[in-house]
């Protein structure tokens, strides 16, 4: 893996894992789509991890079903756009940019999706000043990050489509359907060159949510991202996350063994599925989604705190405070949630006494 630059808190996937896709495109031999850096197979193994013929490790991206990515890269490689659909958390936007890197070099062209998100964030805007000025013309001309990738040929990310308004959505469907988009105040078009598509995310439990309609919904090609299948499965996640962003911050401490890190990511599975890991005790489950990705940030500000303000080991006391906040969102509902689960279920596993009396102190 590449170094990060000092002066950047977060680098691009395209910059931290440059070596990597250098290698890739090296060793790669195999058809690739028109304007793809890499053919469809090296995109799925710069995902998903593994070792190339003159012995470059490739680290995992993601953790998860090799065919749900099989099946994002081929689509990718069609005529139809990708929409990666689940819960917050499961990794949806991280699998979007390493596609968007792996495919075109590039991960930047994003439009970020929120209920404010104008017409003009997906088609294209207006430079007031030079309109006033000199009239309609190219250069006065805003592109969008969609036109952008319409005219060079490379990937797009839409994030949260669902937070889009539905009618700033649909400024999607001649987009995707007709591969162009017609600028009329310029008695133009820009068709779209070979390699332009769309890597669409949205989960299904905000509040709030804007509904695709049928007719964009065709345009897309569903894959719903799971949460992790395994508690081994999730805590390997989690320690690599945590791990990485660790190095990023030039954070001292370490995780010392896979303890804290098996303990949260087993408290947020059981509360997350209403039962404990024996089956044997049913357990009410908070308004919060207790994601991998909340799971990896109690993680980071608990090595934060034993880096900073601790002796560099990750204990109990240090996770408390972090699995406190992710769980109790609603003060009232969830707090009765987070005491009845310390309680009935923390307290009575021997092994986690110090994890119980650190919450305790807390309330």
């Amino acid at each position: 893996m590449t170094d990060i630059t000092p002066d950047v808190l977060r680098a691009h996937a395209e910059q931290q894992y440059a070596d990597e896709l250098t290698a890739l495109a090296a060793a790669d031999d195999r058809p690739r789509p028109p304007s793809w850096r890499l053919s469809p197979w090296a995109v799925a193994l710069y995902v998903l991890g593994g070792e190339l013929p003159d012995g470059t490790t490739v680290e995992p991206k993601y953790f998860g079903s090799r065919r749900l990515v099989e099946i994002a890269v081929a689509t990718l490689a069609t005529d139809r756009a990708l929409l990666l659909l689940g819960v917050p958390g499961t990794a949806k936007t991280w699998l979007g940019e390493h596609l968007a890197a792996a495919i075109s070099g590039s991960s930047t062209l994003v439009v970020q999706g929120t209920a404010g998100t104008a017409e003009e964030s997906l088609r294209y805007g207006w430079n007031y000043a030079r309109l006033l000025a000199e009239g309609p013309s190219r250069q006065a001309l805003v592109a969008s990050p969609v036109m952008r990738a319409m005219e060079t040929g490379a990937i797009v990310r839409v994030e949260e489509l669902t937070r889009i308004p539905a009618d700033v959505q649909d400024a999607l469907i001649t987009i995707l359907s007709e591969k162009s988009l017609a600028v009329p105040e310029l008695d133009s078009e820009v068709q779209a060159k070979p390699g332009f598509n769309v890597i669409a995310t949205a989960n299904n439990r905000d509040k709030g949510v804007n509904e695709l309609s049928s007719a964009l919904r065709r345009r897309f090609n569903t894959v719903v991202l799971p949460l992790p299948d395994t508690l081994e499965e999730e805590v390997e996640i989690v320690r690599t996350r945590v791990e990485a962003l660790g190095r990023s911050l030039s954070l001292p401490a370490d995780l010392e063994s896979l303890s804290e890190v098996h303990r949260v990511v087993q408290v947020f599975r059981e509360l997350r599925s209403g039962v404990t890991a024996d089956r044997r005790t049913t357990l009410k489950s908070p308004t919060a989604t207790l994601s991998t990705a909340e799971a990896i940030s109690v993680l980071t500000n608990g090595v934060a705190l034993a880096a900073h303000f601790g002796d560099g080991r990750v204990g109990a006391a240090d996770i408390a405070a972090g699995l406190l906040g992710a769980v109790v969102k609603d003060p009232v509902q969830d707090r009765i949630v987070w005491q009845e689960y310390l309680e009935t279920v923390v307290r009575d596993r021997r092994d986690w006494s110090d994890l119980y009396l650190a919450c305790r102190e807390l309330g």
